[in-house]
């Protein structure tokens, strides 16, 4: 019996340690596994809650920047299909260029709404913030609108041209100027073209730079202004009043679709995919096209 009872206890101890050296081999395994695998399992997890959210009937909260019109207007038209999803969109309106993208970068936005791609980077490299662009989803054609002149053969000698004062939207301005043979740049110019850019001005016109959201408040003050899609249709402008636009060839209006923009740890997160859904679905397509007519064109 003695014997016997040694043996059992021998083979028990054996078990436990091949089993022990199992547990072993895969704690070194589950150690050792990539910060992909980790990624993926986060962003899986991620998805899961969302999911669980929804079915429970509970909507999580969506926080989303935006100018006033159109974008915002937008956001609204989205609302439902949103929800669908198992999101609680709320819009917070901004009616400058600067602060939608603070608020993006310290957090209190899960994205926003407003701007082109080329006005992000120039943010980021101003403000060493990292946002990205996850999906273009309009593009507002910039139209020059008569001030004190009422077209644009009768700008006179010496006239004033309002055209907005950051880079990126100055330089879309004057390629539009340019394409009515008010002015010329030079050939390299592009979209970083600058008012020193001018290497023709058979008018001699004064080129005043002007925040943009100012620009249609200060209409009268000029001959004509070259104003942003947005802030047109904010002060009531039509498109189709415009003395010019931009055409939906050009460089300008191939560059400077609107995007959503998130932080760049969010730009694959199911909030984000979400977003970009609803902003590309049938529902807002429709939206853009009946209610703007031709003022806001989709991208989709």
């Amino acid at each position: 019996m003695k014997r016997k009872a040694l043996k059992t206890a021998v083979i028990a101890a054996a078990l436990a340690t091949s089993l022990l050296a199992g547990c072993s081999g895969k704690a070194d395994e589950t150690t050792a596994a990539s910060g992909a695998d980790q990624k993926e399992t986060a962003e899986t997890s991620a998805e899961a809650k969302a999911e669980d959210t929804k079915a429970d009937g509970k909507l999580e909260k969506l926080t989303v920047g935006a100018s006033p019109a159109p974008h915002a207007e937008i956001l609204e038209a989205a609302r439902e299909v949103l929800a669908s999803k198992g999101y609680d969109l709320k819009v917070v309106e901004y009616t400058d260029y600067v602060l939608p993208n603070n608020a993006l970068d310290s957090g209190d936005l899960d994205a926003n709404y407003f701007q082109h791609q080329p006005y992000l980077d120039s943010f980021n490299a101003q403000n060493g913030t990292d946002l990205v662009g996850v999906a273009a989803i309009h593009y507002e054609p910039f139209g020059i609108y008569a001030g004190k002149t009422a077209s644009l053969d009768a700008i006179p000698d010496k006239g004033t041209v309002l055209v907005p004062n950051d880079l990126t939207n100055e330089a879309r301005a004057l390629l539009l100027l340019e394409a009515q043979g008010l002015i010329k740049l030079k050939e390299d110019a592009g979209l970083e073209a600058t008012k020193n850019d001018i290497v023709e001005n058979p008018k001699n016109l004064d080129i005043v730079e002007i925040e943009a959201a100012q620009l249609p408040r200060s209409l009268q003050d000029g001959d004509v202004a070259v104003i942003n899609g947005n802030y047109a249709i904010e002060a009531g402008l039509k498109v189709s009043d415009a003395l010019a636009t931009e055409d939906a060839e050009s460089l300008a209006a191939q560059t400077y679709g609107n995007v959503i923009a998130v932080r760049a740890e969010e730009e694959e997160s199911p909030k984000t995919k979400a977003l970009v859904e609803a902003l590309t679905s049938p529902e807002v397509k429709e939206f853009m096209e009946q209610t703007y007519a031709g003022a806001v064109v989709p991208l989709f």
